[in-house]
C-alpha cells in the first residue's frame, strides 16, 4: 500500500521533486525512514525563504513569440514565494538544477542592479521603445519586493524616460507604488492587470498560499481604477471543477469596482507543472483528481499540456467552448471587454550616461 503524500502547510508545492529533463539523479525518501524519523527526530524544520542576489549582465528578455503581445520583458525575480501549484514558471528553476517543486517557492533570486542596466539598455543608440511587460514569468510584488523594491525602481527609471511598460500581479502591493502608477497612467505609460482565481480564501490559500487574498485583489483592482491607471481582471486559470464556478462572480466584483477591462486563461500544466499539480490534487481533492484532469486533457487533444504557439492559448473541444460561452456572455452582461489599450511610446527620452535624459 502506497503512503500517503505528506501535506507541506503554507506552500504550495506538496514535493521537492528533483527535475528529470536535464539528466538529475531522482531522490525518493524511503517511508520506514520517514516514520523512523519523526519517531526520533520530530517534525522537520519549518520551510525558510531564502534569496539570492543575481548579477545578470542584461535585464530586458527579449521573445519573438508570434502569440503573445509583447516582445519584451523584465523579471525582477527568479522564483515566486507566491507559490502557486499551477504556475506555468515553475520548470525554469530546473535550470539552476533546482527543484521546480518547493525550490521555486523558497530558494528565490533577485536582481538588486535592475534599474541600473535598465538604464545602460535604454541608452544604447539603437534601443527603439515598446511596452516593456512585467510579471511574465514571476510576480514583480511577490512580498520580497517590500525588501528589495526593485519593481519600484524600475518604474523610476521607466518615469524618468517616458518609456511604457505592462503590469500582471497576483498581489495588492501592487497599490504601494500607486504615487508612480498614477503618473505613468497620467502620460498612458502603463495598464495593469490583476489576477483573481476565485472567491474563497480558503481555496485560494491552498492554491497560491502567499499570494494576496481574493478580496484584497479585487480591492486592489478599485483603488487601481479610483487612481485612473487603467486595470484589467484576469480570470486566470481557469481550473475546472476547482475554480470555474467562480467565472461569473469574479467578474461581478470586477465590475462593481469600474473595472472595464477582462480576459480568462485555461489551466497549462507544461513540464514539470504537471506532475506537480497532479500531486496536488492527490493531497486536496482526491475525489475530483481523475475528473479534473479528464476535462484538462479534454480541451489540449488528450495531452496534460498543449505548447504549440496559438493552440496552446485557445483550448478547444466542450469544455473550453463552455467556458468560454460564459465568460462572453458575463462580460457583456456587464459592461466589460478586452481594451485594447495602446500605450504612448513616442514620450520617450533616452538617458544619457551621466544620469541625465537626452533627446532621441
Amino acid at each position: 500500500m502506497a503512503s500517503p503524500i505528506p501535506r507541506i502547510h503554507g506552500r504550495g508545492a506538496q514535493s521537492g521533486t528533483v527535475p528529470q529533463r536535464f539528466g538529475l539523479a531522482a531522490r525518493e525518501a524511503d517511508g520506514d525512514w520517514l516514520d523512523a524519523c519523526g519517531e526520533i527526530d520530530g517534525p522537520g524544520a519549518k520551510l525558510r525563504t531564502t534569496v539570492i542576489e543575481e548579477k545578470p549582465r542584461t535585464i530586458i528578455s527579449f521573445n519573438q513569440s508570434p502569440d503573445i503581445p509583447f516582445d519584451r520583458s523584465i523579471n525582477a525575480y527568479r522564483g515566486c514565494e507566491h507559490g502557486c501549484i499551477y504556475c506555468y514558471a515553475r520548470p525554469s528553476h530546473a535550470y539552476h538544477d533546482l527543484s521546480p517543486g518547493i525550490d521555486f517557492e523558497t530558494k528565490l533570486f533577485a536582481k538588486p542592479d535592475a534599474a541600473r542596466l535598465l538604464r545602460e539598455t535604454l541608452a544604447k543608440p539603437g534601443y527603439k521603445p515598446a511596452p516593456i511587460a512585467m510579471g511574465t514569468n514571476t510576480d514583480p510584488y511577490q512580498p520580497i519586493e517590500a525588501r528589495y523594491r526593485i519593481t519600484r525602481q524600475i518604474l523610476e527609471v521607466a518615469l524618468e524616460t517616458g518609456h511604457p511598460v505592462t503590469i500582471t500581479t497576483k498581489s495588492a502591493r501592487v497599490t504601494r507604488d500607486l504615487d508612480l502608477l498614477t503618473e505613468l497612467a497620467r502620460r498612458n505609460l502603463v495598464a495593469v492587470g490583476v489576477s483573481v482565481t476565485s472567491l474563497d480564501p480558503r481555496l485560494s490559500g491552498l492554491l497560491e498560499p502567499r499570494a494576496s487574498s481574493p478580496a484584497k485583489r479585487l480591492e486592489a483592482l478599485g483603488k487601481l481604477v479610483e487612481a485612473g491607471v487603467p486595470a484589467h481582471v484576469s480570470v486566470a486559470p481557469v481550473i475546472p471543477s476547482i475554480t470555474d464556478e467562480f467565472i461569473e462572480g469574479i467578474l461581478e466584483q470586477a465590475a462593481a469596482r469600474g473595472v472595464r477591462s477582462a480576459s480568462w486563461i485555461m489551466l497549462r500544466l507544461p513540464h514539470e507543472v504537471a506532475p506537480l499539480f497532479r500531486e496536488w490534487l492527490d493531497v486536496h481533492f482526491p475525489d475530483r483528481a481523475a475528473k479534473v484532469m479528464g476535462i484538462v486533457q479534454s480541451v489540449r487533444s488528450g495531452r496534460d499540456n498543449d505548447p504549440s504557439f496559438f493552440t496552446r492559448m485557445k483550448p478547444q473541444g466542450v469544455w473550453a467552448d463552455i467556458f468560454r460561452s460564459r465568460f462572453r456572455i458575463a462580460t457583456k452582461r456587464l459592461g466589460m471587454n478586452m481594451v485594447d489599450l495602446k500605450l504612448d511610446s513616442r514620450q520617450f527620452r533616452r538617458p544619457a550616461p551621466d544620469g541625465q535624459l537626452s533627446l532621441l
